[in-house]
């Protein structure tokens, strides 16, 4: 089974470029098996291109919520997120609308994806550090990860 772990952001936007350093962690010590562990700064209809001929995918983000603390870690599915049809660029297409059209297209998308998200105070202070709770995250998040993988891989003793 081919499996990739995405992160996802900006790497000289301070905590934005969380989803970069858990895949600097990721890839100091990978895990077993058919695993890409990468990282890009695209969005919308560009990560299709990172997703397109794998099984499972593992998307690695900043997120920010209303009551939620910088380091805060959520494991969170496509379908929490509601898909937009309203866009005026394919840049501003969120993931489920993209990976609906990459159905319409026929794509070989993954069967399961599942999106390790991090909370973060801020998203525009040009940086190329994280601030100490979004840091503290990166090796919760990438054990996460590693974790997410074994799920498939379990076998039960007879």
């Amino acid at each position: 089974m081919k499996n990739i772990i995405l992160g996802i952001g900006n790497p000289i936007i301070g905590d934005d470029g969380v989803g970069f350093r858990v895949i600097e962690s990721l890839q100091e010590s990978p895990p077993p098996g058919d695993v890409t562990i990468t990282a890009c700064d695209v969005s919308g209809l560009g990560l299709l291109d990172f997703l397109v001929e794998y099984d499972e995918a593992i998307i690695v983000d900043a997120i920010q919520t209303v009551n939620g603390k910088p380091g805060d870690i959520y494991r969170l599915e496509v379908g929490d997120f509601r898909v937009t049809k309203h866009t005026i660029s394919p840049h501003d297409v969120d993931l489920p609308t993209a990976l609906e059209i990459g159905k319409i297209l026929k794509l070989k998308l993954p069967r399961k994806i599942s999106i390790i998200a991090i909370e973060i105070p801020d998203a525009y202070e040009f940086s190329q550090e994280l601030t100490s709770g979004v840091s503290d995250a990166v090796p919760l998040a990438a054990q996460m990860a590693r974790d997410i993988l074994n799920e498939g891989t379990v076998t039960k003793k007879s």
